[in-house]
């Protein structure tokens, strides 16, 4: 399946494709052709929120999951040139949108997260890759194979906030993507960068403000089994009563060894004997 913007007119999306392919490609997958459809149709469009058909509990309290830059660029870009995609981040405020992510000479910042604090002073880069390949791009019956959407997805999304590690690892060269603060607010930048002259071509405008969540008081958290499934209050029923018979039985035996081992009528009857037996011994012995 071969796709390209210059084929397709500025308001047009992906939903012949779809009608073409809904035989062969399930519902969500739908989804998702519809998603690059509207990306292909608006080359000016701001990084946008991942569709939660593709990203559940999207943000989450240290990650942002953005879709990539599917056809955005198309027009910026020249044959036997190498170019990559710069993601930068910035925690939101007034002056965010005329933040520039370029020097003097248009060569793209290489400010870290540290350098700016998490991006508080400044933009900094998150993310360096490939250039969504919009003539072929991954294939998308692939996606109904469960063995391959996560494959599939990672070519599309990208989570911004997913390395843990980077930070601490003295031998980590790669651009560091570490976690987001939790409710905090951010706005994400795309750029277009030519390899071969090290120079910014083309660039998204910043993204809407995008909040990452709250971290619940452990006492607000919700334990009410009414918001639980039933299988799960099965489950707990089933476990509590079977670790309630464990502990009586357990209880049991000890109560059980307590008992016989201070039981008296034993070494009573035995000393009984041994009395007896002593003294008819000497009774014997005079006669």
């Amino acid at each position: 399946m071969l796709i390209h913007t210059s084929l397709i007119p500025p308001s047009a999306s992906f939903s012949c494709c779809v009608q073409e392919s809904s035989g062969m490609l399930s519902h969500w997958v739908v989804l998702v052709l519809c998603c690059l459809g509207q990306l292909c149709a608006d080359q000016s469009m701001k990084p946008q929120l991942a569709a939660p058909e593709l990203a559940t509990n999207n943000p989450t309290l240290t990650t942002v999951a953005l879709e990539k830059p599917f056809c955005m660029f198309d027009s910026s870009l020249h044959p036997n040139k190498s170019y990559a995609i710069y993601l930068y981040v910035m925690k939101s405020s007034a002056s965010t949108i005329s933040s520039v992510v370029t020097d003097s000479s248009s060569k793209p910042l290489d400010s870290t997260f540290q350098q700016t604090h998490g991006g508080h002073l400044g933009p900094y880069k998150a993310a360096s890759f490939d250039v969504p390949n919009c003539v072929s791009p991954p294939r998308l019956a692939d996606a109904g194979d469960i063995n391959k959407v996560s494959d599939v997805l990672k070519q599309y999304l990208f989570r911004v906030g997913d390395d843990g590690t980077c930070l601490y690892d003295p031998n980590f060269l790669d651009v560091c993507n570490p976690p987001l603060a939790p409710d905090t607010t951010y706005r994400f930048k795309y750029v277009l960068v030519d390899n071969t002259e090290g120079i910014v071509k083309d660039q998204t405008l910043w993204s809407d403000p995008i909040k990452t969540r709250k971290a619940k008081l452990p006492m607000k958290i919700d334990i009410w089994p009414g918001r639980r499934s039933g299988s799960m209050i099965v489950i707990t029923s089933i476990l509590s009563v079977s670790v309630f018979l464990l502990l009586a039985g357990l209880l049991a035996s000890v109560f059980s060894a307590l008992v016989e081992s201070e039981d008296p009528s034993a070494e009573t009857k035995g000393m009984s004997e041994t009395t007896q037996q002593s003294e008819l011994r000497p009774q014997l012995s005079s006669e």
